[in-house]
């Protein structure tokens, strides 16, 4: 359900509108904003300070379900009080929700909502000013996609400069995160900066105080948005109908992006970004490995590391650097395929066990992160609850290879497992109990190599690896993509049975089709639909045509 208000005060001071002020229809204001970005409290402000100053003013809102797969989106309009008294009206009837084509501006708390409000037609090339910022936060449909499933941001902010009339895009919420506040705040100076709504500087200050919360915070990062939003229209030297051109803050990154400057570091010298127990092996890379995969390959002796030990590392190296000689000897000068197996070759030796997702929510880097995500300070506990659903094969994963088995083939034990683990547990790893519980279970690390899981996984990667350097001779290309089908394992749990699954069909698939001409291009495809969809519908599709 929406929220509606409209309210006018007696006793406004009086506010003469400025000439680009649409006197025969309201002023229209969409917000699309994520829970707890201090939506609602924006829209407040626009609200209180229109009223105020002579205008009815009316909000709605809608809100999506949970903080990120739905958006909250607050509709404003504003109609001053001199077009009142020049219609005869007594009082002016205002719409409840924004429609395509009649949005005169549009505020996007992330860069994705301004993609969606694009797409929705809210924005539009004659009417709207676009006041959007640029960072991230990745949608659930993003996050879960078996592949690369994130959307380019720089198409979006292509399109968003394209679509608008005028477009102010910077990095707010890194603004709000500078000055200790929310990015409505940020956003609130943006809007006044943009100079979209016929008030004054001084008036969006006034609602802010009057909202009497996160004052001094709240002022600082409006203060700090206006400058940047007054900056971009200055820079034009433009009327206001020209389009502002895109200038960010901070680029979004994608994970795992490192610098110009940090590549050429690796690439010149990998001994200096490894540590001690590493640099054998960092000097082994840069005399047996080309400068073309110098960084995925030191990322992956970095990451299996990490995994399991110095041992491991040397077990990644020495695999890849097969790859290596093949890609010397076979290769067509382009370096896929040594990039693409040292990258996938890492991904499944590093695969996620209940030893690795321990490890990774006891880590003090992961409690920081946390903590700065939330806000928290040194005057406020915190505490971290952690749902975990393990399944009988999962824990048998994690054991011995004998008893493991055992475990999988003993009916009453793995029954007796399933009804203990029926309704998952909650442990709060902010307390001592849950904190030290997965803290002994990221402690098996040692053992893993004896784990059931662990040889039954080196058994698949050696398999893979072989198909791969006897493709590698006759077919480049076909190597290339059996390398990439490693992207169809992925998780742990249904997740990975599914992956498995499905991979094992593509390469029954190749076993059939090696040969032929055009079984590179067919092995892509099936690839691809099998990251379509965890449950392999297109896939199964694909190979029944």
């Amino acid at each position: 359900m929406g929220h509606f208000k409209r309210v006018l005060r007696n006793g406004c001071q009086e506010l003469k509108p400025n000439s680009k002020t649409p006197q025969d229809r309201p002023i229209t204001l969409a917000l699309l904003a994520m829970g707890g970005e201090g939506g609602g409290v924006l829209a407040d402000w626009a609200i209180d300070m229109a009223e105020r100053n002579g205008f009815f003013a009316q909000t709605t809102s809608v809100p999506g379900v949970a903080q990120r797969t739905g958006t909250t989106v607050y509709y404003l309009e504003f109609y001053p009080d001199d077009g009142i008294s020049r219609l005869g009206s007594h009082e002016p009837i205002l719409s409840t929700m924004a429609m395509p084509g009649e949005v005169d501006i549009v505020v996007a708390s992330e860069l994705m909502e301004a993609g969606r409000a694009i797409s929705r037609g809210f924005v539009t090339s004659d009417v709207t000013t676009l006041i959007t910022s640029t960072n991230r936060v990745y949608s659930m449909t993003e996050r879960t996609a078996l592949g690369d499933g994130r959307v380019d941001s720089e198409a979006i902010l292509k399109s968003a400069k394209d679509s608008s009339k005028k477009l102010i895009a910077a990095d707010f919420a890194k603004v709000a995160e500078d000055s200790s506040s929310v990015i409505s705040a940020a956003l609130f100076g943006a809007l006044a900066g943009s100079n979209a709504l016929p008030f004054g500087k001084e008036h969006f200050i006034a609602a802010i105080e009057r909202g009497g919360v996160g004052v001094k915070s709240s002022i600082a990062a409006f203060e700090k948005s206006f400058e940047i939003a007054s900056a971009l229209i200055k820079s034009e030297g433009k009327t206001q109908s020209s389009a502002v051109s895109v200038q960010i803050g901070t680029k979004p990154v994608n994970p795992g992006e490192i610098s110009q400057e940090e590549q050429s570091k690796i690439i010149n010298d990998p001994t200096s970004v490894v540590g001690y127990k590493l640099t054998n092996l960092a000097a082994q890379v840069k005399s047996e490995v080309p400068e073309s995969a110098r960084v995925m390959v030191i990322n992956g002796i970095k990451r299996t590391a990490d995994y399991q030990s110095t041992k491991y590392a040397e077990r990644y190296l020495s695999r890849v650097l097969e790859i290596a000689k093949i890609e010397a000897q076979y290769g067509n000068g382009s370096g896929r395929l040594l990039n693409e197996t040292a990258r996938y070759t890492a991904l499944w030796m590093t695969y996620e066990d209940t030893i690795r997702v321990a490890d990774l929510k006891t880590r003090r880097s992961r409690f920081q992160r946390v903590n700065a995500e939330a806000r928290v300070n040194k005057e406020q506990l915190m505490e971290v609850r952690e749902y975990l659903h393990p399944m009988s094969e999962e824990i048998a994963d994690t054991l011995p290879t004998p008893i493991g088995k055992w475990i999988l083939r003993t009916k009453v034990v793995t029954r007796s497992i399933e009804k203990i683990t029926a309704n998952g547990m909650i442990l709060n790893t902010a307390s001592i109990g849950g904190y030290l519980l997965l803290y002994t279970l990221a402690r098996l690390k040692p053992i893993r190599p004896r784990s059931l899981r662990f040889n039954l996984e080196q058994e698949r990667i050696d398999s893979w690896l072989g198909r791969i350097k006897t493709l590698a001779s006759t077919n480049y290309d076909l190597a290339c993509e059996v390398a990439e089908c490693a992207n169809v394992i992925k998780g742990y749990g249904d997740t990975h049975r599914n992956g498995w699954r499905n991979f094992t069909f593509i390469m029954d698939e190749l076993d059939r089709i090696a040969a032929n001409t055009d079984a590179a291009v067919r092995v892509k495809d099936l690839r691809v639909a099998a990251l379509a969809d965890e449950d392999g519908i297109k896939l199964r599709a694909l190979l029944s045509l």
